[in-house]
């Protein structure tokens, strides 16, 4: 049955019936505007569809101004400071990163047949669910002032969603402030019902007397009743990826691949389009953000038939060690109007010490899209000509690039590798292998061969090339070799797009074995040619053969985990 199907089929409780109609997932969203713009606030009247979803409270501020939001945090939360810089630094509390474990899916039968249960999406029953959100709403009840953030998700109008956050930390507002796509006044005063709301109510703690509730955090998601959950948590970024998660389910129902990528385009030609995947630490902002090419996103996207188009209408960026020098762009971006979540600053001058992680090392700043000054507005683009899969391969033995047949493209997309280094974590002393289904796993809905068939389907009708770009080691190992300089991958990149690599290979193309990847046999500009075959950079050939099989093993090992659904592309993974 489809979602649609479903929904018509379903008999609809009185607080949702007026909100879902015919506006839900139709074409109604093409009302709304793609661009991206400071948020205008509104005094309208929303207490009515507030009490119809249980919120009494009457204290509302409806799409706070940045201004409120400075006042009512530095005011009222406990650690929040103005910067040097002008953004507003707030603490998340505990919580500083996401809790995956503690996410769960609503076991509901118009969708349970679609969801990859398992290693990610764990079943909740919807009496759990319905217990979670009684707490959630009894908490914010009970507060003095709760903040209500009214928004968009997608900036192509045609498959615009409109979100609702109901919160009760200024924090959390001009966070999502920052990270939906902002209506004009206008707009505002006409957005009607959401047609999905989450309810933040991260400063109370989850009952681990609930059925399928194992901690004090619990972050529940229920496709029948358009709703989110957060309980025991303030971070804020389990909010963003929540809204992706829905549209990561919701948007492939309607032929539309959503893909946890970052993308760019040529200055002058839109048909010049990029992805970039990429795990932490593969370079994948830095890499993308090319002052040469405008930015359509950092992190999220969905591939239509008309092109790409940005879920979000900010960025948000990790901030350790970050500069002016390495990453210019987002150092200025954070300005007021920013979020700083976790960072260290002087008592005194206020000033950020980036280099510092007392609290943690996942610091981040939060800002609008358009604080970064080559940023495209309306963030749309046309169909990529390029998709670049990047990894960091501590172990030395992937080729500094390779370009991928579609059979390989989808192999290496579910397989979504990289490698954690030497001291990254306790107990982290070899090169360790992590795969990420999809370059995103903790938020796929559908099982990865759902999103690995559509993008081979999209491939095919318009001819994109995708590229395998590892950012790690060559010469050896993590501790042995050295890890490709900086300059090399962007030369690299350079080169894919003016469209020359794409000619190197055919003229000179070198087959890389057990991975058996097409690569350059030399030829690239500002490249050295020792360094394209990593057989060729290591001096102990015996090693590099006993860590390429290992590294092809580890390949193997977790394709297997995702089940016979796969079969048909193991002849494009590596052979032993």
């Amino acid at each position: 049955m489809t979602l649609i199907a479903a929904l018509a089929s379903r008999r609809l409780a009185p607080h949702h019936a007026s909100r879902l109609g015919a506006a839900a997932f139709g074409p109604a969203w093409a009302t709304t505007s793609r661009a991206c713009r400071p948020f205008a606030t509104a005094s309208g009247d929303i207490t009515g569809s507030l009490k119809n979803v249980g919120i009494s409270l009457t204290s509302i501020k409806r799409n706070p101004s940045i201004d409120t939001c400075y006042a009512d945090a530095t005011k009222n939360e406990p650690g929040t400071h103005v910067t040097s810089s002008g953004a507003l630094a707030a603490l998340s509390g505990a919580k500083t990163g996401r809790s995956p474990s503690d996410k769960r899916v609503v076991d509901e039968p118009a969708h349970s047949s679609n969801v990859w249960w398992g290693p990610v999406n764990i079943k909740l029953p919807k009496k759990s669910f319905a217990a979670n959100r009684k707490k959630a709403v009894d908490f914010l009840n009970s507060r003095d002032q709760l903040y209500v953030v009214d928004g968009y998700a997608g900036a192509d109008p045609k498959y615009q969603m409109k979100i609702r956050i109901i919160c009760s930390r200024a924090y959390h507002a001009l966070f999502m402030h920052n990270m939906l796509i902002r209506p004009t006044k206008e707009q505002l005063e006409t957005f009607g019902e959401p047609d999905f709301t989450i309810f933040n109510a991260g400063a109370t703690p989850a009952d681990t007397s609930v059925e399928g509730v194992t901690s004090k955090t619990s972050v529940a998601l229920s496709f029948d009743e358009k709703e989110m959950v957060i309980l025991g948590t303030e971070y804020a970024g389990e909010m963003k990826k929540g809204v992706f998660t829905i549209l990561h389910y919701l948007m492939p129902q309607r032929d539309v691949l959503s893909l946890h990528t970052s993308a760019n385009e040529g200055i002058n030609a839109e048909k010049d389009v990029s992805f970039f995947f990429g795990l932490s630490g593969t370079g994948k902002t830095t890499l993308s953000a090319d002052p040469r090419r405008r930015l359509i996103g950092d992190d999220e996207h969905c591939w239509s038939a008309k092109g790409v188009f940005n879920i979000e209408g900010g960025c948000y960026a990790k901030a350790v060690d970050l500069s002016a020098e390495k990453e210019p762009e987002i150092f200025h971006a954070i300005r007021k109007g920013s979020v700083l979540e976790n960072v260290i600053l002087d008592p005194k001058t206020k000033m950020v010490d980036y280099t510092k992680t007392d609290i943690t090392e996942n610091t981040r700043a939060c800002y609008p899209i358009d604080f970064i000054p080559n940023a495209k507005i309306p963030s749309v683009g046309g169909h990529p000509k390029n998709i670049i899969l990047l990894t960091c391969d501590a172990f030395g033995v992937l080729p500094p690039v390779a370009k991928l047949t579609p059979e390989q493209a989808m192999y290496h997309f579910i397989s979504g590798y990289t490698a954690k280094i030497a001291g990254t974590e306790v107990g982290v002393t070899e090169p360790q292998a992590t795969f990420s289904a999809c370059f995103g796993q903790p938020f796929l809905v559908w099982h990865p061969m759902k999103y690995a068939e559509m993008l081979a389907q999209k491939l095919k009708e318009h001819n994109t090339n995708v590229w395998l770009i590892n950012t790690g080691w060559t010469g050896g190992k993590y501790g042995v070799g050295k890890r490709i300089p900086l300059k090399y991958s962007r030369a690299i990149i350079d080169a894919i797009h003016s469209g020359e690599l794409s000619k190197t290979i055919e003229t000179s193309p070198q087959n890389y074995p057990v991975f058996n990847l097409s690569i350059p046999a030399g030829g690239v500009k500002d490249v050295p040619d020792k360094i394209l075959n990593p057989a060729d950079a290591w001096a102990d050939k015996k090693a590099f053969n006993k860590q390429i099989e290992h590294l092809a093993g580890l390949f193997t090992k977790n394709f297997k985990s995702f089940g016979s659904g796969v079969d048909s592309l193991k002849k494009a993974g590596p052979v032993l």
